[in-house]
């Protein structure tokens, strides 16, 4: 167990209890047991973070040098990396993904942390040309002032970095709100960051996304607001955003289409799939989740598919030989079993799995289901978990026309050996 310890918020270079003193206990979904306790954070403290944030762009960090700001940012990726199997630990408990895939996210975490780092020193203002005799027009770039980023639960220290690297790299200030259920490595990132950056920096506001969040992208001293989740949620913080006409980045769902042609090496296809379907509990906005598979080859795939599903070695997430752990709370668990069992109701098969895994744990089994109907909810609506629905196309017009006909973009592949 990483730590049983009461986690404060970090605003302004300081610890701080929630406003009301509200806390909640942070679950690991592997036990159901509590990890950690956590400050339910509110609008105040949303408020307070944020001013911290504008006081430390107003008189420091607005005019750092960037040779300073990317000093310091390669400094944070040093810590994490020093750190990583304290960071992996965090993650694992929180979100339930085995610790080796946990701790192989770090190294890629710290590369990205330093990437942005290099973006400091080349940011470019580019000369307009010459419109009116004895003028000159430029294009200077500016920090907007303060960011927020609101994180999701299943990349939790992934996406903070993502969000607090570009924002401090350009020389802007950072709030983050991490998921409610897995906010321990974002307030670790702050703890590794507090002796390296100027107090009011970067601050992390713990509590829930109705109360933080929605302050957060309500506040009119926030410039930009990015945010990683849902597509619902998305739609509402676009228009809270409004209110204060600030920039907002979305990055939401996704239903990632597989097409594989006929002449496909299914051998490589499947071992792509049994990755690429099922990481993170299949708890990923990018899985390759739709297989849309040809006529010849349909059959063949769901051969092969079914038994190399059903070697996924899923369990304990502190063993390094498990693949898959549970899904990140009951509730999701809960949803995706609903989503199978709606799909099956009307008419899909499931090939394995469907069910939940006896015993303590979110768990569920990674699962197969072939469908027909292009418009079932299952096909159209992301699951977010270890789901992959497999449909047999008639030709290649009709697995275009299935590759988008739904509502979410992202990512999408297509397998054949005919690359003409």
């Amino acid at each position: 167990m990483a730590d049983t310890k009461t986690w404060q918020m970090f605003i302004g270079g300081t610890w701080a209890d929630s406003s009301t003193g509200e806390t909640e206990p942070d679950i690991n979904p592997a036990t159901g047991e509590s990890v950690a306790t956590i400050q339910v954070g509110t609008r105040e403290d949303a408020d307070r973070a944020v001013a911290a944030a504008q006081k430390a762009y107003e008189e420091v960090w607005f005019d750092t040098p960037p040779k300073e700001r990317a000093a310091m940012m390669l400094k944070l990726a040093d810590a994490l990396d020093a750190d990583a199997d304290n960071l992996a630990l965090l993650e694992a408990e929180d979100v339930g993904k085995p610790i080796s895939v946990s701790a192989a996210d770090i190294p890629f975490i710290t590369d990205n942390i330093r990437f942005f780092a290099g973006a400091a020193r080349v940011q470019e203002g580019k000369s307009a040309g010459e419109y009116e005799k004895g003028f000159t027009s430029m294009i200077r770039r500016e920090p907007l002032g303060v960011t927020g980023g609101i994180c999701p639960w299943n990349y939790p220290l992934m996406m903070a970095a993502w969000k607090i690297g570009p924002a401090l790299a350009a020389g802007n200030t950072s709030v983050i709100k991490p998921a409610e259920l897995t906010p321990r490595t974002a307030l670790r990132l702050a703890e590794l960051a507090a002796d390296i950056f100027p107090p009011g920096v970067i601050n992390v506001v713990t509590g829930h996304g109705s109360e933080v969040g929605d302050q957060l992208v309500r506040n009119p001293d926030v410039r930009l607001v990015s945010v990683t989740g849902d597509t619902s949620t998305g739609k509402l913080i676009q228009a809270a955003a409004a209110e204060t006409v600030k920039r907002v980045h979305l990055e939401l769902g996704g239903k990632a289409p597989v097409v594989v042609f006929d002449d496909a090496d299914v051998e490589k296809l499947v071992e792509t799939l049994k990755f690429a379907g099922y990481t993170n509990t299949g708890q990923d906005c990018t899985a390759s989740c739709r297989v849309i598979a040809g006529p010849r080859i349909f059959d063949d795939l769901v051969t092969e598919l079914v038994p190399a599903v059903e070697s996924i070695v899923v369990g304990d997430i502190t063993d390094e030989s498990v693949e898959m752990g549970p899904l990140v709370s009951s509730k999701q668990r809960d949803s995706v079993a609903g989503f199978v069992d709606r799909a099956q109701e009307a008419g899909a098969k499931v090939l394995t799995g469907g069910d939940a895994i006896d015993g303590v744990g979110a768990y569920y089994k990674p699962t197969v289901v072939t469908v027909e109907d292009q418009k079932a909810e299952i096909v159209q609506q992301e699951v977010f978990g270890p789901v992959v629905t497999v449909q047999r196309f008639n030709d290649e017009d009709q697995a275009v026309t299935w590759a988008n006909d739904v509502v979410y973009g992202l990512a999408s592949s297509v397998w054949t050996r005919d690359a003409a």
